[in-house]
């Protein structure tokens, strides 16, 4: 079955692998599932991605993190803005989640990226999740 919000799919895949402690989890491929997974890495969420797969069977193998006790890096994953209702800020209104520990991830007229990153550009544009 398809899912119709990729981002939450997403978001659900790797919080329950987190969850049972797996070391990787698979996530179909999209252009935004991609730039969110470039996004994570780059803030050390998780270890590495890989495409796998060719056309509309295309995955992402996503290699989670863990610290040496086990315990995930990834504490939560929220979704801010859903299908149902967007939610878009300006520049100045860009959330802190956790007084700068986490991350939010923005959707901007500039691609993926963090509220720091976005900030830092000058520019605000939609809410898509909080990670920290």
């Amino acid at each position: 079955m398809a899912a119709t919000d990729t981002i939450s799919d997403m978001l659900t895949r790797i919080r329950n692998a987190c969850l049972v402690g797996h070391p990787k989890t698979k996530v179909p491929t999209t252009k935004m599932t991609l730039s969110i997974a470039k996004v994570l890495k780059q803030e050390g969420f998780i270890e590495d991605f890989v495409q796998e797969g060719e056309g509309i069977k295309k995955h992402l193998i996503i290699s989670l993190k863990y610290k040496k006790n086990r315990q995930p890096i990834i504490k939560k994953l929220k979704r801010i803005s859903k299908p149902g209702l967007r939610v878009y800020s300006n520049r100045k209104e860009l959330p802190k989640v956790l007084g700068g520990i986490g991350i939010a991830i923005v959707s901007t007229s500039r691609g993926i990226m963090t509220d720091r990153e976005a900030r830092h550009q000058g520019i605000g544009g939609e809410v898509l999740c909080h990670v920290w």
